[in-house]
């Protein structure tokens, strides 16, 4: 018998190759349309967010103030605050669907990528040959990495500047109301909105450097690290100590940005979910490589969990980001036994200035 494929039976496994790369081409451009589709619900469940938690403290002044305050004003409060809740009940629905076609859209890209993928090298039409570009996962990861920062960004202004800029609006209106009715308590009103707006002002200026310190592009990875080390002391969130061995050198902002990154994801990690007590954070700077220890005494976690979790930012996206500059990323925790997170980045021989 002929085990060769005959030319019938060729030309039909180029017809399915050719439309299975047409489908995957029309499935991508699906997640493309879904993925805009979800960003616009995600910032419109955002403002509605905010506007909901603007009205839920309005209603509360309110409630302080029912001897005071005309029974219309109150009612007006209460009926935009059960409107802002269904808005936002509704929206969040809506978003919740949108992100479950995503994900059942990204399983059948998946399936049809693998596909693809067992198919190649059996035809040689030139249109099958590129099906499955050499670089569409490694341009898929950054994507996804990309996002998941940008989602994360967008819950730190959500809970940071936008809810307090929020909460000013509303202490403002609070005190046009008492200057006709009760001048004293509109100064009491004043000062407590003076003091909120100076406390704003301290995390704003935090928020900023977490997102790009600018002593980063200034001075390099070293003295940002050691002056993000002493804020943290100073402030008495995380007991942190610094070692610096090696070189101290400028290196590639990118790889700069990297480690102040992952320094940054892993301390914030201790200091939100491990309890730790102690943590203790090696940088050393090799001629080739640059290598970082971060070991805490909190209470550990599942490895295999953490790095599983795809909906969330953290050390999954992390890997990634490592990964990319051609690093690796390893860490050890167990439950009760504290964490050790350690990671390394490769450096050129050429390029690198000492300080």
């Amino acid at each position: 018998m002929n085990n060769q494929i005959g030319i019938g039976e060729e030309k039909s496994l180029q017809t399915f190759i050719e439309e299975t790369y047409k489908e995957a081409e029309q499935t991508q451009r699906e997640l493309k349309e879904i993925d805009i589709l979800i960003k616009q619900s995600a910032a419109e469940v955002e403002r509605l967010a905010q506007r909901n938690a603007q009205m839920t403290n309005y209603v509360r002044q309110l409630q302080t103030n029912f001897d005071t305050l005309p029974r219309e004003d109150i009612r007006e409060g209460y009926e935009a605050l059960l409107n802002a809740q269904q808005r936002l009940f509704t929206m969040r629905g809506q978003l919740e669907k949108l992100q479950s076609d995503q994900r059942n859209i990204e399983r059948l890209a998946a399936f049809q990528e693998r596909l693809l993928s067992l198919t190649e090298g059996m035809v040689t039409l030139p249109e099958v040959r590129r099906a499955v570009p050499q670089k569409r996962t490694d341009i898929i990861r950054l994507i996804q990495v990309e996002e998941s920062a940008r989602q994360s960004l967008v819950r730190k202004m959500h809970d940071g500047p936008a809810s307090s800029l929020s909460n000013f609006i509303l202490q403002a209106e609070i005190c046009q109301r008492f200057f006709d009715i009760n001048a004293e308590r509109a100064r009491t009103e004043l000062n407590a909105l003076k003091g909120t707006a100076s406390s704003t002002f301290e995390s704003v200026k935090d928020f900023i450097f977490d997102l790009r310190p600018m002593m980063l592009d200034d001075l390099g990875i070293v003295p940002t690290l050691r002056r993000y080390v002493e804020t943290l002391q100073e402030k008495g969130d995380l007991p942190v100590n610094i070692t610096v061995t090696g070189i101290e050198r400028r290196l590639e902002s990118y790889i700069e940005v990297t480690i102040f990154r992952a320094v940054q994801e892993l301390l914030s990690n201790a200091r939100a979910h491990a309890q730790a007590t102690q943590v203790q954070v090696l940088l050393d700077l090799a001629q080739d490589r640059v290598q970082v220890v971060v070991e805490d005494n909190g209470s550990g976690f599942n490895v295999e969990e953490a790095f599983g979790n795809q909906d969330k930012i953290g050390l999954s996206t992390l890997r990634e980001r490592i990964k990319m500059l051609g690093g690796e990323l390893s860490v050890q925790s167990s439950l009760g036994q504290g964490t050790r997170a350690e990671f390394y980045i490769p450096l050129e021989t050429t390029g690198a200035s000492a300080y």
